[in-house]
């Protein structure tokens, strides 16, 4: 049998602008696509997540859009270890292609599997794909990296050209697929998961909601936001695509861009952010972490009503837009002074788009304990937000059914109370050494 390459579909699950499938296919040899449902990943998630069904159907997708090429898309399920001994085993494999990942546990993940690879003479080769700039592209004068966002996204946007935002044409080489009959695809009963999901909209990039972004994004009664999260979570867009657009259209939403980027820069550079306070000193905070008031938060009945309509909203569809989810970690964190990693968590859980650096990031932003983040005595009062951007109550109504009746619950906390104690926790924090 002659030489193969393996391209490695992870967080990138589309054929065209694809950094890494494309250098598999340019290289020479028949590129074999595969996709690994990771057990090790799958064993953290509930039987009812709704991203399973979305990932399930947009592999199933990516597998028919192959199908149409004369190749296939091997789905594996299993320890990725595993999956490419075998995969090593049953066919002779050059080179493996993949991706860059840069969460802690896929960067150990992919140093394994180098290692099994260099023993049976396979080369691994790796891309940027998911990020602008990525590792220490985007540092200080010194080399080291930046911790606060401002200097950060300029020093971003003084280095960025179109040239880091130009496509790569896989289509091109189409031509180089490994030939297959089509392959078979685990059951979703065997991945853990039943149903149909929630609905996702769809990847395109609609210019002129982001031409309104400055305008709209705030309103969460309005579809001010581009709801394309889920997309660059699993890579079915383009972040080199939808940069080149928000460059030309919109430097704020240009800007949510770059917090996505530094997040990640944060996360590679400082990996114990995963589950400890960027700032040391924020490993002193006394939380309450009162269950029973964890739960009202989670069920969305805390009485007040625009936190309520955003945990409502997350819990039935996966989404919550952005200006409640600032809302609703500051009332968690600040006036029930809750550990922000519970918060965290509850969101990882439940959210469709979902990532790791850009969670993690918000929620210590949100605490105070993260890198730039919101100074500890800057509380968000949910009342003021509300009035502020929903004075129609037009989103709260749509979650809140109940809202101005007897059946709506009580306020857990007194606002005033719970800020004053949390500015005071916070201070006592502070003044440990």
């Amino acid at each position: 049998m002659c030489k193969i390459a393996i391209f490695w579909f992870r967080r990138d699950l589309r054929l065209n602008d694809n950094t890494g499938l494309y250098h598999a296919l340019r290289r020479g040899f028949p590129v074999l696509p595969v996709f690994i449902f990771d057990t090790h990943i799958l064993r953290k998630l509930k039987p009812g997540d709704n991203r399973l069904p979305f990932l399930y159907q947009t592999i199933e997708s990516l597998k028919k859009q192959l199908e149409k090429r004369g190749s296939s898309l091997k789905v594996c399920f299993g320890e990725p270890l595993e999956v490419f001994r075998s995969l090593t085993d049953e066919y002779p494999v050059q080179e493996v292609f993949a991706n860059r990942d840069y969460e802690p546990h896929a960067r150990t993940r992919d140093k394994n599997i180098e290692q099994l690879l260099i023993t049976k003479n396979i080369g691994f080769r790796t891309f940027k794909d998911h990020l602008i700039f990525e590792k220490s592209e985007i540092t200080k004068e010194d080399g080291s990296p930046y911790q606060v966002f401002t200097p950060y996204s300029k020093k971003w946007k003084k280095k960025y050209t179109a040239g880091d935002s130009s496509s790569y044409d896989s289509e091109s080489f189409r031509g180089n697929f490994y030939r297959c009959s089509p392959f078979d695809m685990p059951c979703p009963e065997r991945l853990g998961f039943t149903g149909p999901g929630t609905a996702v909209p769809p990847p395109g990039i609609d210019r002129e909601r982001i031409l309104r972004y400055a305008d709209s994004r705030d309103f969460p009664a309005l579809e001010g936001t581009t709801r394309l999260g889920i997309h660059l979570r699993f890579g079915t867009i383009s972040i080199r695509e939808l940069t080149r657009v928000a460059a030309e259209l919109s430097e704020v939403f240009l800007n949510e861009l770059i917090w996505r980027n530094f997040f990640a820069d944060i996360l590679w550079h400082f990996p114990r952010v995963e589950s400890e306070p960027f700032k040391k000193l924020y490993a002193f905070i006394e939380w309450r972490n009162n269950e029973q008031e964890f739960e009202c938060w989670c069920r969305g009945e805390t009485g007040y009503p625009f936190v309520d309509a955003g945990m409502r909203e997350l819990n039935c569809t996966g989404f919550m837009h952005n200006r409640v989810r600032m809302v609703v970690a500051g009332f968690l964190v600040k006036h029930l002074l809750i550990d922000w990693r519970w918060g965290e968590a509850y969101f990882a859980e439940k959210l469709l788009d979902y990532e790791l650096a850009s969670n993690n990031g918000n929620w210590q932003w949100t605490a105070g304990t993260g890198c730039d983040a919101v100074p500890y005595f800057r509380v968000f009062n949910p009342l003021s937000q509300q009035k502020k951007f929903d004075r129609q109550k037009q989103y709260i109504r749509k979650w809140i059914p109940e809202l101005d009746t007897p059946d709506y619950p009580s306020p857990v906390v007194d606002l005033t109370v719970g800020r004053q104690r949390a500015i005071d926790t916070y201070k006592k924090a502070l003044n440990r050494t």
